[in-house]
């Protein structure tokens, strides 16, 4: 029996064709209207709507009521309550993803990572630095640092326009859930020199671990991000302020 092939609604359709575009068109150019998207595409007027509203709430699009949709430069954001392998995230703003590596070894933990990682005290472990950038714009550092059982994957692949964590996936490590902590920090000489910022130029740092499907510890790593060309969004409930009873 043939498998039958995945539907896809008329919005996300257009959609992707719109944002296909986009790394061709510079910010301020006007997109095409609700009215000119249902003559090209043959939907309606809603349809239409909804395809150009999505790429406005990922911060692609700026629609102002009277005059239309216009490109705006693509952000570097993510959504603080998930992690996104960065190519995707970058892809699905628009933008060419890439990466520099700067350094792939196995060398043994430190204390630090050993704890990280539950592994024993210098146990060895797989280290990868690179500068992970977005239209060859630099937007952040990495150090990525990996249990000794993602080497057969790791040491062979392509870090430099591949993906690390879709590599993993592949092998069968699944990578589940992870927690993080963010702070602000000054740049460094070599985030300087590396980044394109000034010496004390904040950053964002984000320090991530991320465990397996079973719960086991597989990456944890270090990144440095510009706060000039990254930010985290972060969407929120608002807790009851009514005084307990």
């Amino acid at each position: 029996m043939t498998a039958r092939a995945a539907w896809t609604p008329q919005y996300r359709s257009i959609e992707l064709a719109l944002r296909a575009r986009l790394p061709t068109m510079h910010p301020g150019d006007r997109l095409p209207s609700d009215t000119d998207l249902c003559r090209e595409f043959g939907v309606s007027r809603m349809t239409a709507r909804n395809a150009m509203q999505r790429l406005a709430e990922d911060g692609l699009v700026q629609r102002i009521p009277g005059l239309g949709s216009f490109v705006v430069q693509a952000p570097s954001h993510r959504y603080a309550d998930r992690l996104t392998a960065f190519s995707h995230e970058m892809k699905r703003l628009g933008r060419v993803p890439s990466s520099r590596l700067l350094a792939r070894e196995i060398r043994p933990a430190t204390n630090a990572e050993a704890g990280a990682l539950q592994l024993k005290p210098a146990e060895p472990v797989v280290v990868i630095r690179r500068v992970r950038m977005a239209d060859g714009v630099p937007i952040a550092t990495e150090t990525a640092v990996l249990a000794r059982r993602t080497a057969d994957v790791v040491m062979d692949i392509d870090l430099e326009t591949g993906s690390l964590h879709e590599a993993l996936a592949r092998a069968g490590l699944q990578l589940r859930r992870g927690n993080a902590t963010i702070t602000a920090e000054a740049a460094t000489a070599e985030d300087a020199r590396l980044l394109g910022v000034s010496e004390t130029d904040a950053l964002l740092v984000e320090r991530r671990v991320i465990a397996d499907v079973h719960g086991r510890p597989v990456e944890t790593t270090e990144s440095r991000y510009p706060g000039k060309r990254y930010a985290l969004d972060v969407r929120f409930d608002v807790e009851d302020g009514r005084a307990p009873a």
